[in-house]
């Protein structure tokens, strides 16, 4: 008898919290149960509407194909910090960054690149002869610059 007690005792302890989640002003088992079953369908119905917000508010593949890789700059003692991230792999678009560097007069001291399913530069660069008129947001203009000629000559191609 002891058995029967317990499980009717955890079975309306299991309906309060019921109840209590689903904020259910009602104590009687059949209208807890109906206004959890309205609760899980409103919950349903905010889910629907969160995917559909997120589906509308991601990229289009076409607007994904245009985008530019990501590029930022930190500014270290005597150079720089320069990354370069593209979801996409960009085939010769590292030669491109490297001619800017030397352009700017950067040296590099040190890079990392990987090229396979996506483009992922990391280099430290260093400023040859101490030129004081590099900065970074020059840096980050002249690789997007190199980006946007490197995207223009691909296109055509």
């Amino acid at each position: 008898m002891g058995s029967k007690e317990q499980q009717k005792a955890l079975l309306n302890q299991q309906l309060e919290q019921l109840g209590s989640i689903t904020n259910s002003p009602s104590v009687n088992k059949t209208s807890i149960i109906a206004h959890a079953s309205k609760y899980i369908e409103e919950l349903k119905e905010r889910i629907g509407k969160l995917n559909e917000d997120v589906s509308t508010s991601q990229p289009s593949h076409h607007d994904h194909e245009d985008a530019l890789p990501e590029v930022t700059v930190e500014t270290l003692e005597k150079g720089f910090i320069i990354n370069v991230f593209s979801e996409k792999n960009c085939p010769g678009l590292l030669v491109s960054i490297l001619e800017v560097f030397e352009e700017l007069g950067l040296e590099l001291l040190d890079a990392r690149v990987s090229c396979s399913d996506c483009f992922r530069l990391e280099a430290v660069s260093d400023k040859e002869g101490e030129i004081e008129s590099v900065d970074a947001q020059m840096v980050k203009q002249a690789v997007l610059e190199a980006i946007r000629n490197w995207k223009q000559r691909n296109q055509q191609d």
